[in-house]
């Protein structure tokens, strides 16, 4: 693995010099490069087809219609930090050990002790730090949420705050001096304004519970859209679900005024805007933490003024969000290194895939291990722990949804269906066939006629795990978990709950 790393890092250094661009042309100019990246941003937009969506989500769906529409896109992992690391590293989190979320922490303002530290593989380098060798300005406005150890002043040009120091937190106190902004460490701090930059904008997007960005007259009524039916119908259930549709709509306009600012500024000629999202929704206790449709499928709209980009353009085929970092790298003037688990979309050796993995480890203080393959036409998905439930302790236990649950569980209130997805052991292995079954309620993995298509996933599944590695399959380390133990010991929904065992060592 070290000589595979040294090796392709070798060849970018090598192309960044001479100036060659992976599977086409290099543009005259080395263009400007922007992601846009929403926080748990489920893909419910016009040009998605999304029925409730469509015409409510103007700005990005104009986004689309200007440039490469990916109607099956996926994350890496249905939470945060584990997706953001496998993102700016091109590398699958499993296969560098930053899979458990928000790994690598310590508490605000401190920086991570020694032992519980993780480190990339030598030679591993991560996306803004090779693009900076290839001579671009870079910034990120907004979190980082990286599981491991790093300098960010040698990832960014800009925006890290005063007193930061090597090492700090990837997510308390690594981030950028905005938040989430994008006035701040941005474009226009580039001292040489004809130098070519590679910027993150992160935006709200699921995360915004008050709807505080949506149009006037735009916000729909709780009773507007449809529950699913692996939810109770009850007045917090409706309100969550209905808030990550106003989310869409909000994002709609954050997309907007980024873009709107480009324009005043004059970069957005020479921008590649890549836009879409960490994870699904996290308003919805199926999606966000969990392997299905809901947490995994993301939105991909990249657009820009470059021969690849065909305005117009909708690409069906399935694609990881790893996909995006390796175009990225290409679209830069770089060749992918070698040991990246993506592929340029647009280069001449890409080959569509077959199969996207994704994982889920731990989250928070939530032991689990879950693993998925989405195929052309099933998700697969293989708990590891099939003893822990869907609704085992976990940090949005004080919200009205998690509550709603657990007090109709009590009271018998729900459908059969919903107390044995949630309150149930959960199967070993679950196979969903999608055309037919898009909220994922009938297992076929029990079936006898799906024997053949359950067998060929779970090779899939076994196959890149012997090939690329799987450390969420071994034991996190004793040091690591108490430093989890540490970061949440007081906090309530940790300290009055039934939490996993491999907490009781350090009580």
């Amino acid at each position: 693995m070290k000589n595979v790393l040294k090796i392709g890092l070798l060849l970018s250094l090598i192309i960044s010099a001479t100036g060659g661009l992976a599977g086409g042309k290099q543009p005259a100019k080395q263009p400007n490069i922007l992601w846009i990246i929403s926080e748990d941003l489920s893909p419910f937009m016009g040009c998605y087809n999304d029925p409730v969506n469509t015409g409510h989500t103007p700005s990005i769906d104009r986004l689309a219609d200007s440039g490469v529409l990916f109607t099956r896109a996926f994350a890496t992992a249905p939470v945060c930090s584990a997706s953001r690391s496998a993102l700016i590293t091109g590398v699958m989190q499993t296969t560098t050990g930053t899979h458990n979320h928000r790994s690598s922490r310590a508490n605000e303002g401190e920086v991570v002790p020694e032992p519980v530290r993780i480190y990339l593989p030598e030679g591993m380098k991560t996306l803004p730090e090779l693009m900076r060798e290839a001579g671009y300005f870079t910034f990120n406005s907004g979190k980082d949420d990286y599981n491991f150890h790093y300098d960010r002043r040698a990832l960014y040009s800009v925006g890290t705050m005063e007193d930061y120091k090597a090492g700090m937190n990837g997510w308390q106190g690594n981030r950028a001096v905005d938040y989430i902004s994008f006035t701040v460490a941005n474009w226009s701090d580039r001292p040489d304004k004809n130098q070519p930059w590679f910027g993150q904008m992160q935006i709200n997007g699921g995360k915004v519970w008050d709807n505080r960005y949506v149009r006037e007259g735009e916000m729909l009524d709780d009773y507007d859209v449809e529950l699913p039916p692996y939810f109770p119908d009850t007045p917090a259930h409706r309100k969550a679900w209905t808030t990550h549709y106003n989310a869409n709509r909000g994002a709609d306009v954050r997309v907007q005024q980024i873009l709107d600012q480009l324009k005043a500024d004059g970069e957005l000629d020479n921008t590649i805007v890549f836009f879409f999202s960490d994870h699904g929704s996290n308003t919805s206790l199926r999606h966000k933490q969990f392997c299905y449709e809901g947490g995994m499928h993301v939105p991909l709209i990249i657009a820009g003024n470059h021969p690849w980009l065909k305005a117009g353009t909708v690409r069906t085929e399935l694609v990881s969000l790893l996909d995006v970092s390796a175009t990225t790298i290409a679209l830069g003037g770089l060749y992918v290194p070698d040991y990246y688990d993506g592929q340029n979309l647009f280069g001449n050796a890409y080959k569509p895939a077959e199969y996207i993995l994704g994982a889920r480890d731990r989250c928070d203080f939530t032991i689990d291990t879950i693993r998925t393959v989405r195929s052309e036409k099933f998700r697969y998905i293989r708990n590891y722990h099939p003893e822990r439930t869907m609704s085992q302790p976990q940090y949005r236990d004080k919200q009205p949804v998690v509550k709603d649950m657990h007090r109709l569980h009590e009271e018998g209130g729900l459908t059969a269906y919903q107390e044995e997805h949630w309150f149930g052991r959960r199967p070993e292995e679950e196979l969903y066939e999608l055309a037919s079954d898009p909220h994922q309620t009938n297992n076929l993995a029990v079936l006898p006629a799906y024997a053949d298509i359950l067998k060929k996933h779970r090779s899939v599944l076994e196959k890149w795990q012997q090939q690329h590695g799987d450390k969420g399959l071994e034991p996190e380390p004793a040091v690591s978990l108490q430093g989890t133990y540490e970061l949440w010991k007081e906090k309530a929904v940790f300290k009055h709950a039934d939490v996993n065992p491999e907490y009781n060592q350090f009580k």
